[in-house]
């Protein structure tokens, strides 16, 4: 065999050992960025953007909102913060056209979600839809069924799914710590601010009838407009269902419950009389079939007497008592002689929250809280506002998704929508 000399063995190899070198150096390829569009450019539009940017690996190609001056603004600042401005509608169906398209945040009042949602899911688009679901729960039934029949993701915001704290708590509960739940408690106390309450003209930036859409178009007022509308009945529906959702929502998880078999709840209007149509003060008990879980808000102060423990849950077991708010859990256990456990444990809820649905969409894989998770927990919540409504206690079968023996009741499952738009549920 012809010897090789040493100056050609080095020239021919020197290509080969180059390749894997060249290899280990090369910066791995960052994955295409995903094409986000909102619709609802108010606050929690606001932060559902700002949540993506800081998640990463976003860019926003389209915003829409029926208030042109909330449309002026985040369009500005999303440009400042990726170089490129997005398109801007007032109608959501010209921005699901938008080519290019990979996922919508759905950021609305309730009364908007279930149009753009089921709009989204019949295009294929990857959804994160703000909580509660639905307004009425016949919405949240045909948008859960049109999800499922689509291969996409959907994320509901409940960033409290997000919470150290609260995954902590369910760990703990869940391993038999405290022996078996007798009862849950959960509760926010607050005062509420309110604002002019007036009949009065809407901005000029302000299309007034089509953001009250397929709800009653009521006289606009500050109180029932941008912020505000979460006390009006005709579209947040009051404290419950617009914050306390969030907290029925982590008691359902941490106790691997579905929707409760009977519900009942009483209070009123007493401090807040004829300034809002929902009430300031209520009680709800939900019974499932782990344990009963009551529900309690004052929404004109008297928080100042437990501070802290005016937003969070209790659960009360056979060998001792768990309080868990969005940061800390306290163990107080039942023998006197031992001393109370905390634990702290923050987090930033809402980019893990965005985060966890931009993951998903790249994998494909549904995350924590899916459109089912969604549907049950304003389920849950919307029960208790029709047994408030009709001072009933009202049954809930949830194999044929209606209220038990109760005629009346179960109509309100369903709001008559306003002319021109159609209500999505079909019987």
């Amino acid at each position: 065999m012809q010897q090789m000399n040493r100056r050609r063995f080095l020239a021919a190899t020197a290509g080969v050992m180059a390749v894997p070198a060249l290899a280990r150096r090369a910066p791995a390829a960052e994955p295409a960025r995903l094409k986000l569009g909102l619709i609802g450019c108010g606050g929690y539009g606001r932060a559902d953007t700002r949540a993506a940017f800081k998640a990463g690996g976003v860019e926003m190609i389209a915003l829409c909102d029926v208030d042109s001056q909330h449309l002026t603004n985040l369009a500005a600042e999303v440009e400042k913060q990726q170089g490129s401005r997005p398109k801007t509608f007032k109608h959501y169906e010209e921005l699901l056209a938008t080519p290019g398209l990979n996922a919508v945040v759905i950021a609305t009042p309730p009364q908007w979600h279930a149009l753009p949602f089921l709009a989204a899911a019949e295009k294929n688009l990857d959804i994160y839809c703000e909580k509660p679901l639905a307004y009425d729960v016949r919405e949240g039934q045909a948008m859960l069924t049109a999800a499922q029949k689509k291969d996409i993701v959907v994320q509901i915001g409940f960033q409290r799914r997000q919470s150290p704290a609260i995954r902590q708590v369910r760990d703990y509960l869940q391993q038999g710590h405290l022996g078996r739940i007798v009862q849950a408690e959960a509760q926010i106390h607050y005062s509420a601010g309110l604002r002019d309450t007036t009949p009065q003209e809407p901005p000029a930036s302000l299309d007034w009838d089509l953001w009250c859409g397929p709800a009653p178009k009521l006289p606009y007022s500050p109180q029932i407009g941008h912020v505000s509308w979460r006390l009006e009945k005709t579209t947040g529906h009051g404290h419950l269902v617009d914050w306390g959702i969030h907290l029925i929502d982590a008691t359902r998880w941490i106790l691997g419950e579905t929707t409760p078999h009977t519900v009942q709840a009483s209070g009123g209007i007493y401090y807040f009389r004829d300034k809002i149509t929902t009430p300031d003060t209520l009680t709800a008990q939900f019974d499932f079939a782990t344990c009963p879980v009551l529900w309690k808000h004052r929404i004109w102060g008297a928080q100042e007497y437990t501070p802290e423990v005016r937003n969070g849950i209790f659960f009360y077991g056979e060998k001792g008592t768990v309080f868990v708010t969005d940061d800390r859990w306290v163990v107080v256990p039942k023998d006197k002689n031992k001393d109370r456990q905390e634990h702290k444990a923050a987090a930033d809820m809402g980019t893990a929250h965005m985060a966890e649905f931009l993951s998903a969409v790249r994998s494909r894989k549904q995350p924590g809280c899916t459109v089912e998770d969604g549907y049950r927990s304003t389920t849950t919540v919307k029960l208790a506002m029709i047994a408030y409504d009709l001072g009933q206690k009202i049954a809930w079968d949830e194999k044929s998704q209606t209220i038990v023996d109760n005629p009346q009741a179960d109509t309100l499952l369903k709001r008559p929508y306003r002319t021109p738009w159609k209500h999505p549920y079909e019987a």
